[in-house]
């Protein structure tokens, strides 16, 4: 007999399983608390929480690590630390529904971080505006049950909005030849490539929930071949 995910899942929080959780390098749990309300999720609404939480981990990460290198944006905004400065934007997170992030212009913003002129916090910009674009393609939710249904196709989009962002991010230069955002460095002979990686994280957990979507819903993604360097995005 053919036993589903969602019912094995189900069962493992009923017995108690959590109690082996998997403990993670920086100290998070694997754990997840029962909650009657998890009884009406399905695998894949487990996926999406799962995915964004690894999406949202990530941003988190790069965020701190352009501070870290930029240290000079967070104290235009007034911010004492990198700590600071990254808690001022994810803060924001157990808030959302009510964050003015949830109505802000991603797309201005992006390009806000690249405008020479601009006196602000480029990695805010640049960052908050990644984080609202990744959060609307989850329709600004970080909860899935049974009756919600997300946009294979938005995900979809979201990747390669993702893409396009780096691609600016890595080479986008001031008339001065400086880069507007100091990323990747040379440590001796060897590349510190941290950002690609962590970015490519993104990319692929995007790709992949698009694609789990894609053939849940049986609707097609229309794949868009969209040139990097146009600085345009897809919509969300």
């Amino acid at each position: 007999m053919r036993i589903s995910l969602s019912f094995l899942l189900a069962a493992l929080l009923l017995g108690g399983c959590a109690n082996q959780n998997i403990k993670h390098k920086d100290g998070s749990s694997s754990s997840r608390e029962f909650s009657v309300a998890n009884l009406a999720k399905s695998d894949v609404d487990v996926a999406c929480e799962l995915t964004q939480r690894e999406a949202l981990k990530s941003l988190k990460l790069l965020t701190d690590k352009l501070y870290k290198r930029n240290p000079q944006e967070y104290r235009k905004a007034g911010m004492e630390s990198v700590d600071a400065a990254t808690a001022r934007l994810f803060d924001e997170l157990p808030k959302w529904p009510e964050s003015h992030l949830v109505k802000l212009n991603w797309e201005e913003s992006f390009k806000l971080t690249f405008l020479e002129g601009y006196t602000g916090d480029r990695v805010y910009a640049f960052m908050s505006a990644l984080t609202s674009m990744v959060m609307a393609s989850y329709e600004h939710k970080s909860q899935f049950y049974v009756t919600d249904e997300l946009s294979a196709q938005k995900l979809y989009n979201s990747a390669r909005n993702v893409e396009i962002a780096v691609w600016k991010l890595s080479n986008a230069k001031l008339p001065s030849g400086a880069k507007y955002l100091v990323t990747n460095t040379l440590d001796g002979e060897i590349a510190n490539l941290s950002f690609e990686r962590e970015f490519g994280k993104v990319i692929a957990d995007q790709d992949l929930l698009a694609q789990l979507i894609e053939d849940r819903s049986n609707r097609a993604i229309t794949r868009t071949l969209q040139g990097v360097a146009s600085f345009v995005f897809l919509p969300i």
